[in-house]
């Protein structure tokens, strides 16, 4: 499996050919089903080029038991798996991601509730202003090492979005997964099966880390490569 690279792909097909107990830690947020077009706060997005986020729910979380389950398959015994998704409210009803992450092999062992101020301004019910990052393990004893002094509620101001130029509608902030890195010391190669616009490999590379990506849209990989090359031009004095 070559390292230090994003494979322009669906995850399900990666992870097929990455070996068992092979990665140390993911680190993630999926597409969320929200619908082809969905609004958050004031603004409206279509993110996916590609990918149609408007699964009927039964078969998106089947899809999502699947890759998380594979995640696990290719996970080390002492490895973790950090997963970022949010409730979300459909039809009138609140869809919690506890819904599918307890039907899978993961041991749930602690959630991070992120205060994103970002989210839709119904007046029809209290404004939902959070999302999570769940902390899965295989097993109980994992531990990590909590060096910054990060708590399990972050605010916005302590996660400022990274700066994408807007290429990426959905792109998490690079300071999340920085400060989740420091977590991880130990941890040497760390995948994302969501690549985006490439913020794990980024950061993971200003920890001297490896990575390994999966992306499916061509448009999003294109995103990613530019950005690593910056990255490594910084990096490495090109």
């Amino acid at each position: 499996m070559e390292v230090n690279k994003i494979y322009n792909e669906d995850c399900l097909k990666t992870l097929s050919i990455i070996d068992d107990e092979y990665i140390d830690l993911t680190i993630t947020s999926p597409p969320y089903n929200l619908g082809k077009k969905h609004h958050t706060g004031n603004k409206v997005f279509d993110p996916y080029d590609i990918y149609n986020d408007d699964l009927p729910e039964k078969e998106y979380q089947e899809w999502q038991i699947k890759v998380l389950n594979e995640l696990y398959r290719v996970t080390k015994n002492t490895g973790s798996l950090l997963y970022n998704h949010k409730n979300r409210i459909k039809k009138g009803l609140t869809i919690s991601p506890y819904e599918w992450l307890l039907k899978t092999n993961w041991i749930i062992k602690q959630e991070i509730t992120w205060v994103n101020g970002s989210q839709n301004f119904d007046n029809i019910r209290f404004y939902p202003m959070t999302e999570k990052v769940f902390w899965l393990v295989k097993s109980t004893d994992t531990k990590l090492v909590n060096i910054i002094g990060l708590k399990d509620i972050v605010y916005l101001d302590q996660w400022n979005n990274c700066g994408t130029n807007k290429e990426h509608k959905r792109s998490f902030p690079e300071k999340m997964v920085n400060d989740l890195l420091f977590c991880f010391p130990e941890a040497k190669l760390i995948y994302d099966p969501f690549m985006g616009s490439g913020t794990v490999a980024r950061i993971s590379l200003s920890h001297n880390k490896n990575f390994i990506g999966s992306e499916i849209s061509k448009k999003y990989y294109d995103i990613s490569l530019k950005r690593l090359e910056n990255t490594q031009l910084n990096l490495f004095g090109g």
